[in-house]
C-alpha cells in the first residue's frame, strides 16, 4: 500500500471537497481518499502505480487543479508561501473589485431612500443597477460562476452553486423590472441590486476565510522553515560551504555556536549545548559530546561540533514530522462522518427547499403575508408592501444565500489541522486523526516497563566492597573483565568505570559461562563476576551476611553479582534499568483522572512488581512475551476497557496497533514509527500527560464548532423561508459563520500543555 497527499486548488467548501473524493476514489486501485477542505488537500492510499497524471485529471473532472511542487527550483516552504500569498492576493482583489460597483450603487440608492429622488429616473436607475451589479457578478465573481458550472455539471453541486443562484436570481428581477418600464415585462420588484451587494459579501468572506485559515496553518508552515539552508562540510580537507539539499550520508559537517544543525547527525567531536525546542518541546538545551545524536534544524548553543550526517532529504527527522502532521491534518475522525453524511447532500437540498418556499408563497400566499404583515412591526428590512410574488423571490433568493455547508466542512479539519501543529510544536505527532476523540474515553493506560517508565539502559545502582577494598579497586577489576563482553550488564559495569575515570585495564583468559557469569585473568590474579555457583567454583566463600545483601538488592528490583579475585569475595555490584525520574508524578497524574494504571512486562514478577511499587502502578502483568502483549491488551478490551498503550514501538508493536490508542515513546530522531497512533519525540511519561491535554482540547473544540455550525443553519433556515431574513444579512451570516468556525480553532493554538 502507498500514500501521497496530494495539494488541490480551487476547494471552497464540503461540496467541493465531496467531489474530489468521489472522482478519486472511482481511480482503480485507490483504497482510500481523505480530502481536507481546510488544507486544501488530499491523503490517497493505492495499490499498485498510479501517475500524477491520473491524480491530475481525476481532480481535472471534479473541476479543480492538481498542484505539482517545482522541487527543482523552489523549496517546499517557499512553494507554499507563494502559494498561499497567491491565493490571498487573487481574494483580496476580488473583494475589492466587488466592492467598487456596489459603493457606487449604495450612494445612488441613497437619495431616493433620503428624499426619493432617482437619478437617471426609473429606466435609467434600473440599467445602472443591471451594469454595476452585472460586473460585481461577472467580473471578481467569475471563478464563483465558473465553479459553479463545474460543480453541477460533475452532478456534485457545491456552494458555489447558491451563491451563483442567488445572484443570478437577483440580477434577473432587475431585467423583468426593466422590461416593464419599456412596456413589455410584468410589475415586479427589482432586487439587482442586491445581487451584487451578495457577490461582495461572499468575496469578502471568502478573504477573511482565507486569511484565517492561512493563519491556522502557520505550524507546518513554520515546520517548513525551520531547516538550515546552507551547512559547513569538510571536503578535500578544506570547509566548504554548499546547500543543505546536497548534502550526502557520511558528510562531515561543523556546527559552530548559533547555528543550526544542518540534518541529523551523529557527533564525532566536541562538546555543546543543543536547542532542541523545536523537536520535542524542551526549552532547556542537551549536553551533546562525542557518540551522541543530534537532530536536524535544532540549534547548536555553544561549542563546535563536527556532526557526521547519517540521515538526509525525506529521511531527516524533520521532514518526517511534516509527513507526519500533514497526514494527521488530512485524516478524518469519527464524528465528522455524520457532517460529511450532511454535507454530501445539503446543496441538493437547499436547492430543493428553495423551489419548495417560492412555491410555498405563491400557494399560500395570505400566510406567509400575514407572517411578514406581523414581522413588519419590529423588523425593519420587512416589507409587506412588495407584491406576492415579489416577497416569494425574496424568500427563495435568502433560503439560497443563508444555507451554508462550508462551516460544517471546516469545523473538524481546521481544529485537527491547528491541534496537530500545536503538537508538532510540543513533541507530540498525531499519526491517526481518529486518536483525538478515541482518547478522549481511554479509562485504562497500559505501559510498557522498558524504556518507558525505565530509562531502558541498565546502570550500576551499588557498589558493595568487602575488606580493604576501595570502589575505584571493585569497578577497575570489574570493568577490566567485562570489557570484553557486549552483553547490556557488561557494558554497565563498563560504562560505571568509566564515569569515575577509571583506566580499564587489559585481561587474558576470558571465559563467559552459561548461566553463571564471566572470569578472566589479570596480571594481579583471576577475577570472577556472577552467580554464587560461580564464585564456589572460583573458591570464593559466600557468607549468610553477604548472601543477605545481595538478596536485598533483588528485592529493590536489581541484579546483583557478586565480585571475586583471585578466590576472595571482595564484593557485590548491583545492576538495574533505573526508573525515570519523572515517571513516578507521572503516573500519580494518570490516577488522578481516573486512569487505572497497568505495568507490561517481559521480566519476572518479583522485579515487576518492585518497579511497580516505585512508582505506584495499580497492576502489574509481568513474564510476557513481546508477541503476548497484543492479548493482554485484548483482554482487557474484552472486559469493557478502553485501552491506551504506550511503549518503545519496537517489540510492542502488535500491542500498540491493537490498543485503543497507541502511544509510541519516540527516540532521538526515529520518529517513522508506524504502529502507534501518537508518536513522543521526548520518551518521557509526561508527555502522555500532554497528549491527553491536546486530544481533549482539540476534540472540545471541534464539538464546539460542529455545534456553531448546525445551530446556526437549523436557526436560519426557517427564518428564511418565512421571508424574515433580508439576503444581505443571509450572505453576511454566512461568511461569518465560517470564519467563526476557522478563528474558534486558531484559538485552540494559544493552549498551554505543561
Amino acid at each position: 500500500m502507498k500514500k501521497v497527499t496530494l495539494q488541490i486548488d480551487g476547494m471552497h467548501c464540503a461540496g467541493c471537497a465531496n467531489a474530489v473524493d468521489k472522482q478519486l476514489e472511482s481511480l482503480e486501485g485507490v483504497q482510500t481518499a481523505q480530502v481536507n477542505l481546510a488544507t486544501e488537500s488530499a491523503v490517497v492510499e493505492y495499490e499498485g502505480d498510479i501517475s500524477m497524471e491520473v491524480f491530475s485529471d481525476a481532480i481535472s473532472k471534479a473541476g479543480y487543479t492538481l498542484v505539482q511542487d517545482e522541487t527543482e527550483t523552489k523549496s517546499k516552504a517557499d512553494q507554499v508561501e507563494e502559494r498561499e500569498q497567491k491565493k490571498l492576493e487573487t481574494a483580496r482583489q476580488n473583494m475589492i473589485l466587488s466592492w467598487v460597483p456596489t459603493v457606487i450603487m449604495l450612494g445612488w440608492m441613497l437619495p431616493m431612500w433620503l428624499a426619493g429622488y432617482m437619478l437617471l429616473g426609473p429606466v435609467g436607475m434600473e440599467l445602472g443597477m443591471i451594469i454595476l451589479s452585472g460586473f460585481a457578478i461577472f467580473v471578481p465573481g467569475w471563478e464563483t460562476l465558473k465553479s459553479a458550472w463545474k460543480s453541477t455539471k460533475n452532478l456534485s453541486p457545491n456552494m458555489d452553486v447558491l451563491i451563483a443562484m442567488g445572484a443570478l436570481a437577483s440580477l434577473s428581477t432587475g431585467i423583468v423590472v426593466l422590461l416593464h418600464h419599456l412596456g413589455i415585462g410584468p410589475e415586479f420588484h427589482s432586487f439587482a441590486m442586491i445581487g451584487g451587494m451578495i457577490m461582495a459579501f461572499h468575496l469578502t468572506g471568502r478573504y477573511i476565510e482565507t486569511k484565517a485559515k492561512g493563519s491556522a496553518s502557520q505550524a507546518i508552515r513554520k515546520l517548513l522553515t525551520l531547516g538550515a539552508k546552507e551547512a559547513s562540510v569538510i571536503r578535500d580537507k578544506e570547509e566548504v560551504k554548499i546547500p543543505v539539499s546536497e548534502l550526502k550520508i557520511g558528510d562531515i559537517m561543523v556546527v559552530r555556536p548559533g547555528e543550526k544543525v544542518p540534518t541529523d547527525g551523529e557527533v564525532i567531536e566536541g562538546e555543546s549545548s543543543v536547542d532542541e525546542s523545536i523537536a520535542t518541546g524542551e526549552s532547556m538545551p542537551v549536553e551533546k559530546s562525542k557518540g551522541d545524536e543530534v537532530i536536524g534544524a535544532t540549534l547548536n548553543t555553544n561549542g563546535v561540533l563536527k556532526v557526521k550526517a547519517t540521515k538526509v532529504g525525506n529521511e531527516t527527522f524533520l521532514n518526517q514530522v511534516i509527513k507526519m502532521v500533514e497526514e494527521a491534518q488530512g485524516s478524518k475522525i469519527p464524528i465528522q462522518d455524520f457532517a460529511d453524511q450532511v454535507t454530501k447532500v445539503f446543496v441538493p437540498i437547499v436547492l430543493l427547499l428553495s423551489g419548495l418556499t417560492l412555491v410555498s408563497w405563491l400557494v399560500f400566499p395570505g400566510f406567509f403575508g400575514g407572517l411578514v404583515e406581523w414581522a413588519s412591526n419590529f423588523i425593519p428590512w420587512v416589507n409587506p408592501e412588495m407584491s406576492s410574488v415579489s416577497l416569494a423571490f425574496y424568500a427563495m433568493i435568502a433560503v439560497l444565500v443563508i444555507a451554508c455547508p462550508c462551516a460544517l466542512g471546516l469545523a473538524t479539519p481546521t481544529a485537527l489541522m491547528v491541534g496537530s501543529g500545536l503538537g508538532a510544536e510540543n513533541g507530540i505527532l498525531i499519526r491517526k486523526g481518529e486518536a483525538i476523540q478515541r482518547m478522549k474515553d481511554v479509562d485504562a493506560i497500559v505501559l510498557d516497563k522498558t524504556g518507558t517508565i525505565t530509562k531502558g539502559k541498565p546502570e550500576v545502582t551499588d557498589v558493595i566492597t568487602f575488606g580493604d577494598v576501595s570502589e575505584s579497586d571493585l569497578l577497575k577489576w570489574a570493568a577490566a573483565v567485562e570489557n570484553n563482553s557486549e552483553h547490556p550488564l557488561a557494558r554497565a559495569v563498563v560504562n560505571a568505570a568509566s564515569e569515575r575515570n577509571i583506566d580499564i585495564r587489559s585481561s587474558i583468559g576470558f571465559e563467559a559461562i552459561t548461566g553463571k557469569g564471566v572470569k578472566a585473568i589479570l596480571d594481579d590474579g583471576a577475577v570472577g563476576i556472577g552467580t554464587s555457583s560461580l564464585m564456589e567454583e572460583l573458591g570464593a566463600e559466600i557468607s549468610d551476611d553477604k548472601s543477605s545483601q545481595k538478596q536485598q538488592l533483588e528485592e529493590q528490583a536489581k541484579t546483583a553479582v557478586f565480585v571475586s579475585k583471585a578466590g576472595n569475595l571482595i564484593g557485590i555490584l548491583g545492576i538495574a534499568d533505573e526508573v525515570k525520574s519523572d515517571s513516578k508524578e507521572a503516573i500519580a497524574a494518570f490516577k488522578k483522572l481516573g486512569l487505572k494504571t497497568i505495568m507490561l512486562t517481559g521480566d519476572n514478577e518479583k522485579t515487576g512488581r518492585a518497579i511497580a511499587a516505585k512508582v505506584g502502578i495499580d497492576e502489574v502483568i509481568a513474564e510476557v512475551l513481546p508477541d503476548q502483549k497484543s492479548n493482554e491488551i485484548k483482554k482487557l478490551q474484552e472486559a469493557g476497557k478502553v485501552v491506551a498503550m504506550v511503549g518503545d514501538g519496537i517489540n510492542d508493536a502488535p500491542a500498540l496497533t491493537l490498543a485503543d490508542v497507541g502511544i509510541a515513546i519516540g527516540t532521538g530522531t526515529d520518529v517513522a514509527i508506524e504502529s502507534g497512533d501518537i508518536v513522543l519525540v521526548k520518551g518521557d511519561l509526561p508527555g502522555v500527560l500532554r497528549a491527553i491535554k491536546l486530544s481533549k482540547a482539540t476534540f472540545t473544540k471541534i464539538k464546539q464548532n460542529l455545534f456553531w455550525a448546525f445551530f446556526y443553519n437549523l436557526i436560519m433556515i426557517p427564518l428564511a423561508v418565512i421571508g424574515l431574513l433580508h439576503p444581505l444579512l443571509a450572505e453576511a451570516a454566512m461568511a461569518f459563520s465560517s470564519i467563526n468556525v476557522v478563528f474558534n480553532s486558531k484559538r485552540l493554538s494559544a493552549t498551554k500543555l505543561d
